[in-house]
């Protein structure tokens, strides 16, 4: 990891020099901007750890500035320092209440200098780790412990913006549920650890025959879902037997036992619209392939026409 970077923006040269020495003294990348736009354009393609903000400059003051910074995601979270000759209460309460962490006056001591910076920057290393908690709690949320796929509650609400999308922009969604055929003798010949695998694999092989715009998860159990954005029922016919393809013609090979394992598939599509629907046909078409023989394809469009491989 760099050193921190500090955002300097100042419109007075020596301000910015007797703060600068003292900050790269203490370990910082310093850059600099003399006004408040400039500051702004620099937090923006710079992105530094904190920003020290003078109020009173020209083109934009301090207060735009950090009003501008506050209201933009990419520079929200950037800790704000304020530079200022102004001692009264209410100059410092604006600045506080417009988004400042803190504020230093001027001319800063060096010592003031770098206790604020470094408190400044402590907040941020804060948020960043909390952040990243967050982020990773909510993907742990969204994926399949085993496979690694999306989980169903990621697909049911990436169904839901997917149909909302083609309803609005009319364009065409199709969904395919996969099942692998007679699992239960899968765990019964290979205990559950070696089905484990095979959905493992059979995961895998969904993911590689994929474009890269469709969306698999697990959708419970041996159950696979594939959301097929702008793809229309002949197109999904087609997938549908590539992905059957994939599993079907190399055997899982698990502790030294190769297994042939096969899917079914059961496949829906609908122009301009989607939602639950599309599932339960999508379903309908499963049971009716496996019936069929199971490790074949069906899909049907919304208007009742199948495709049948």
């Amino acid at each position: 990891m760099g050193a921190p970077v500090i955002l300097l923006a100042d419109d007075s040269p020596t301000v910015r020099a007797i703060a600068r020495v003292e900050l790269e003294q203490a370990g910082y990348l310093v850059i600099e901007a003399a006004d408040g736009a400039k500051a702004l354009a620099a937090a923006i393609e710079q992105r530094p750890d904190v920003v020290l903000l003078d109020i009173e400059m020209p083109v934009m003051d301090g207060y735009e500035a950090v009003q501008a910074l506050k209201s933009d995601a990419r520079t929200a979270d950037i800790p704000v320092v304020f530079l200022t000759g102004r001692v009264g209460a209410d100059d410092l309460a604006r600045a506080l209440k417009l988004g400042g962490h803190d504020y230093l006056r001027k001319p800063p001591e060096a010592a003031e200098l770098l206790a604020r910076v470094n408190a400044a920057l402590r907040v941020k290393i804060l948020q960043d780790e909390l952040r990243t908690r967050a982020d990773d709690l909510d993907r742990m949320s969204r994926t399949d412990h085993l496979t690694g796929l999306n989980n169903r509650r990621h697909m049911e609400e990436h169904l839901r913006m997917l149909g909302s999308s083609a309803k609005r922009h009319g364009f065409p969604l199709a969904v395919l549920i996969v099942d692998v055929d007679h699992f239960k003798s899968v765990n019964d010949t290979l205990g559950h650890h070696g089905g484990d695998h095979v959905l493992v694999n059979i995961s895998h092989r969904l993911q590689k025959a994929l474009r890269t715009e469709d969306v698999v998860g697990r959708w419970g159990g041996e159950e696979f879902l594939v959301l097929l954005p702008h793809t229309g029922a002949q197109s999904a016919a087609i997938l549908a037997e590539r992905l059957r393809c994939a599993v079907a013609s190399t055997p899982v090979v698990v502790d030294e036992i190769s297994l042939t394992v096969t899917i079914s598939i059961g496949g829906a599509a609908a122009e301009g619209y989607a939602d639950d629907d599309l599932v339960r046909l999508a379903d309908r078409e499963l049971y009716a392939a496996k019936g069929a023989g199971r490790n074949r394809v069906r899909v049907i469009r919304s208007k009742g026409e199948e495709l049948v491989s």
